[in-house]
């Protein structure tokens, strides 16, 4: 497959767009909810209404936080991030009715690259079971060294078509759109931090391992 060539306002374009994707629904959810509480007299409706929009905002706060690292720059050029933070912001983005997420990571610090990664492997593995299931992520740490070895497990899980090529800069086309940025910016973050990714597929199982090259 050809690789894909973007420019780095493309690539800023299409990241922004990915996030705005991603908060767009619970912002939208607080709107309407504030709509109802205008014109809702009903004290049953009004709770309703309550109950959204602090569901709504909490999952808004959630995806910002988790973009915030997996996107940002969180930190100076050469910042280190709190893995135990990092942890409980993958666990308010990722968990909900479907998704159970258990991580296996001591509370040290790591380069932001790697912290990085360690969060849009996370957000990739929830791609795999598109009908909900477990994401289990066990972190082993040498020295500033981090090896991440993510297991998901749910019915009807796959490795998603082109996820493989998108890791390694390849796409049919060699273009991509804001859907397919995720995994292609994973495989940047991959290449920043020297390290590899792999992914396999089990009967119900898939399993992504990220180590140093």
């Amino acid at each position: 497959m050809p690789l894909v060539t973007l420019e780095p306002l493309e690539l800023a374009a299409l990241l922004c767009s990915r996030v705005c994707h991603d908060v767009i629904s619970p912002v939208g959810a607080i709107v309407n909810g504030l709509e109802v509480l205008e014109d809702e007299k009903d004290e049953s409706m009004r709770e309703f209404a309550h109950d959204l929009i602090r569901k709504s905002a909490r999952q808004a706060s959630a995806r910002l936080q988790f973009a915030r690292i997996a996107f940002g720059a969180a930190g100076s050029a050469g910042a280190a991030i709190d893995l135990g933070d990092a942890v409980v912001i993958a666990k308010g983005f990722i968990e909900d009715d479907r998704i159970k997420l258990e991580m296996d990571a001591p509370r040290v610090l790591l380069p932001k690259n790697q912290v990085k990664l360690l969060l849009n492997l996370l957000m990739t593995a929830t791609s795999t079971i598109p009908r909900g299931g477990v994401v289990h992520a066990k972190i082993e740490i040498t020295g500033e060294q981090g090896q991440f070895h993510i297991r998901t497990k749910g019915p009807s899980a796959r490795i998603p078509t082109h996820v493989e090529g998108l890791l390694k800069g390849e796409s049919d086309t060699g273009s991509i759109d804001a859907h397919a940025i995720q995994p292609y910016y994973a495989g940047l973050i991959a290449k920043a931090a020297g390290m590899t990714v792999s992914l396999a597929l089990d009967g119900d199982e898939v399993t992504i391992s990220a180590v140093a090259v």
